[in-house]
């Protein structure tokens, strides 16, 4: 039995393109195989060959594993299937049927489609396996994405047929039913591996040779940007989901019905849109046609009301100002101050959950610069996802679907065509202008990150008169940032012009091909006004679609330092289910303890010591030696690498932080006060205190008479850092601020040593009293002022070298003798030249007949 006895139908040829309202099947069957294949093997070939003469074996470590990847190679797989299970099942049916022919362009497509395809599945998997080293891009090659677009375009023209008898639409036997179900197979299969293959699940992130070097060298402190996170040159998509899934819990208030409600509402009120978009275009064809037909002036005069009313609820099209958008945005104002609000308050509380390693690490400036760009990104993201970006993209599939049921199928063609060009070209171009937004960001974050630490350390400008320094480097700054910036503007420039192009001729061939069926009377005067109406309706929102797609590009690459942020993880955490600290008597004891900042450098070494209840423990020793780590490690702003650290007999690592540092006060040797007035900064170290509470701890200070002598006393602001203070009315503002929080424990780093001698022993005096029964640890410098401590530690190199009161050290004539010695020879030279400098000022000023006397 012969079942190819010809290649077309017997009513149709190669030779003609157009077949009773539809392309025909014997021409499209056997151009799209035929370019496909062409493609396959032309370019397939010279990228197999390229990739298997200069390129390289990746290492198994470098390729991610991705379920993406391996869902995209089974959609290959199901094409391959589907053109062969399709050619036996055809063939099956010609040689059991009679009547029944087989076309010989049946044949071809299949083999010719099993062909290209069987070659583009080879190069997906040797694109995984193998490539370029000098490849500087990332993704599939272009090969894969112009094979799998041009692929996914020409199932498109399926639906230029829509009416034509020779195709599948109308179902109307099992053959088109088989042969329905196949294309819908192929159109989905590759629509998805298109969308994959911009994604490129498969592949690395990044190009293999960064790969390569950033595994052979230390990156730890490499690449790290200004908020202690690394600076990838990756695409702002990744992460998609997860960024989207935080977004949305802060869109969806929670515990909050009402707000809930206005969700609800605003979402509802944006279907309504999408309905009248549809409507306007409708009732003002109405009009034309009834203007125009001679129909009656009550009817004329109701359609335009409506019309009128419709386009009131529009606005000026596109859903932009009119009753019910301006209805939206303000049902959505609490919705976005919620989230405003909800964002900024877990950042701020994020922030002060990290460790103390990362704030002394971080750039004030970069940190608020971020959080600022950061927050005002989430509304804006939102609100261009949530009310432009879907509202637009059902705009564009309402109006295929309406032109090719109530025009035809060229319509709808014309629209989906414009729009896979537009989408495509936006998201290639936009992606490549990424780099030249993210480094406009980071050029800002460094022109002010100077700025503000030219600003705080504005004494220090002015002390070297660097004034003209600071304002060149400043200058520099804005110079490269404005090179970024202009960058940014041209490429958003080429990417709005080529967005015009396209939306032009879109509307120009669909406005011709409109105007060819009114003359040719096909249509009426009223469709084309409805074509013209609805194309400038759509085009205005898909115009906006670029900008959008920018908007939402640009709030992703500004949310990235305030995701990177949220993704610092806290280094001190409390355990799971840690418990309070139950303070008894205050015995402290550190046991075997180690400590590094960072590896390969200890700090502190087998470090045991007790501090028993009442008493008081001084650390001194060079700098350097560990004494403030000690301080720091028992107020556990660090953990520890080994040993214990426990009050009353309780680690302090395996109970809450908030209880622990509850009955621990802390003078610190570098006081930072608010910028606020004196009484709200001793305040701070009880926040419930009253008024008399705060004169009471700054009179036990020794500070008191010092604030009433300004002329606004406790509600003096100090300025900021406290800088309009001096250093000893700072350091006795947080000796207020401790006395006040009135501790068990006290831990003085270096609490006097910003103080006059006068002042030094009336504070000195003033902490014995608060320490009296109190467990104390004091980091000196000056050793005079621990000579009464019931124990001294002598640190050196991260190890205790002595320990014993201040007469036994001295009678070892150890480390801690010669420290003594040291200061107390110090001492004496200052003395002496003190007096020196007196009796020279008193002959200066005597007389000059009497230092003349005296002289002879």
């Amino acid at each position: 039995m012969v079942l190819v006895k010809s290649y077309c139908e017997a009513n149709s040829s190669i030779s003609k393109t157009w077949l009773d309202e539809g392309i025909s099947p014997c021409f499209y069957f056997t151009l799209v195989p035929t370019i496909l294949l062409s493609i396959a093997f032309f370019l397939g070939t010279i990228y197999c060959i390229g990739y298997q003469k200069y390129g390289t074996a990746m290492e198994p470590k470098f390729i991610p594993r991705s379920s993406l990847y391996r869902f995209q190679f089974s959609i290959s797989v199901l094409l391959l299937a589907q053109f062969l299970g399709g050619l036996l099942w055809q063939i099956i049916t010609a040689a059991t049927a009679t009547g029944i022919e087989l076309p010989g362009y049946v044949v071809l497509y299949s083999c010719f489609s099993t062909l290209g395809w069987a070659w583009a599945t080879v190069l997906l998997t040797v694109e995984r396996h193998r490539v370029l080293v000098m490849d500087r891009t990332r993704g599939h090659s272009t090969f894969l994405l112009l094979f799998w677009a041009l692929a996914f375009s020409a199932e498109n023209l399926a639906f230029v047929s829509w009416y034509s008898p020779h195709w599948w639409w109308r179902l109307d036997s099992t053959e088109h039913k088989v042969q329905f179900s196949l294309w819908l197979i192929r159109y989905i299969s590759t629509g998805l591996l298109f969308i994959l293959g911009l994604r490129a699940p498969g592949l690395p992130r990044k190009p293999y040779m960064l790969l390569i070097n950033e595994d052979e060298r230390d990156v730890e402190n490499s690449g790290q940007s200004l908020l202690g996170g690394r600076q990838q040159n990756q695409s702002t998509w990744q992460g998609f989901r997860k960024k989207v899934r935080l977004l949305m819990s802060y869109m969806w208030p929670k515990g909050n019905i009402l707000l809930q409600m206005l969700v609800v509402f605003c979402v509802g009120l944006l279907g309504a849109e999408r309905a009248i978009n549809v409507f306007v275009p409708i009732y003002y064809k109405n009009i034309v046609d009834g203007l125009t037909d001679g129909s009656s002036w009550h009817t004329v005069a109701t359609t335009v009301c409506v019309y009128v009313l419709l386009k009131f609820l529009q606005g000026g099209g596109a859903g932009a100002s009119g009753f019910v958008s301006n209805m939206r945005s303000f049902m959505w104002i609490r919705v976005q101050q919620f989230t405003n609000r909800v964002v900024q308050v877990q950042l701020f509380a994020h922030l002060h959950a990290l460790s103390l390693r990362w704030h002394l690490g971080r750039k004030t400036g970069d940190v608020l610069r971020s959080i600022d760009r950061g927050t005002s990104s989430i509304n804006s993201l939102l609100s261009y996802i949530v009310f432009s970006i879907f509202p637009t993209i059902a705009d564009i599939i309402i109006s295929i679907i309406y032109f090719v049921t109530y025009f035809n199928a060229w319509f709808g063609l014309i629209v989906f065509v414009c729009m896979a060009l537009y989408l495509t070209l936006t998201i290639i171009i936009t992606e490549w202008r990424t780099k030249y937004r993210r480094d406009m960001n980071q050029q800002d974050n460094e022109a002010r990150s100077k700025a503000v630490d030219s600003l705080l350390n504005f004494e220090t400008v002015k002390y070297y008169n660097a004034e003209n320094y600071e304002v060149g480097r400043f200058e520099d700054a804005i110079l490269k940032y404005q090179e970024s910036q202009w960058k940014t503007q041209a490429s958003l420039a080429l990417l709005n012009q080529t967005q015009n192009i396209i939306i032009a001729s879109g509307l120009l061939s669909g406005s011709l091909l409109c105007a060819y069926f009114v003359t040719e009377g096909k249509f009426q005067v009223g469709d084309f006004v409805l074509f013209g109406t609805y194309i400038i309706q759509l085009c205005t929102p898909l115009n906006w679609f670029g900008t959008y797609y920018s908007m939402i590009q640009n709030s992703f690459i500004d949310m990235e330092n305030m995701f990177s942020l949220f993704e610092e993880e806290e280094e001190v955490k409390d355990e799971v289910n840690a418990g309070n600290l139950v303070y008894r008597h205050g015995k402290v004891e550190f046991e075997n303890v180690f400590f590094s900042y960072r590896d390969g450098k200890e700090i502190l070494k087998d470090v045991s010591f007790t501090v028993l209840p009442g008493q008081t423990v001084a650390l001194v020793g060079p700098s350097g030696s560990g004494k403030s780590t000690v301080i720091r490690l028992l107020f556990r702003f660090y953990n520890i690498q080994g040993g214990c650290i426990s009050i009353d007999g309780q680690d302090i690592s395996t109970v809450k932080q908030s209880s622990l540092r509850a009955h621990i006060g802390v003078v610190p040797q570098d006081t930072v006060l608010f910028n606020d007035d004196i009484r709200n900064n001793i305040r701070y170290g009880r926040i419930s205190a009253t008024d008399q509470e705060v004169e009471e701890a700054a009179i036990a200070a020794d500070i008191h008479d010092r604030i009433m002598t300004f002329p606004e006393g406790y509600d003096t602001q100090v300025g900021e850092r406290g800088l309009k203070l001096s250093g000893g009315e700072k350091q006795r503002v947080a000796i207020a601020r401790t006395i006040l929080k009135a501790p068990q424990i006290i831990l003085l780093d270096e609490a006097t040593s910003a103080l006059d001698t006068q002042t030094e022993r009336n504070i000195q005096a003033s902490l014995n009293k608060v320490c009296v029964n109190r467990t104390t640890i004091v980091v000196a410098h000056r050793l005079s002022t621990i000579i009464g401590a019931d124990q001294i530690l002598v640190l050196n190199e991260g190890q205790i070298a002595e320990r014993g009161r201040h007469d036994e050290l001295l009678t070892k004539g150890g480390l801690y003798a010669d420290m003594w010695m040291k200061q107390q020879q110090a001492q004496d030279t200052d003395s002496s030249s003190d007096t020196e400098a007196k009796d020279h000022t008193s002959e200066k000023l005597q007389p000059p007949s009497a230092s003349a006397g005296h002289h002879h």
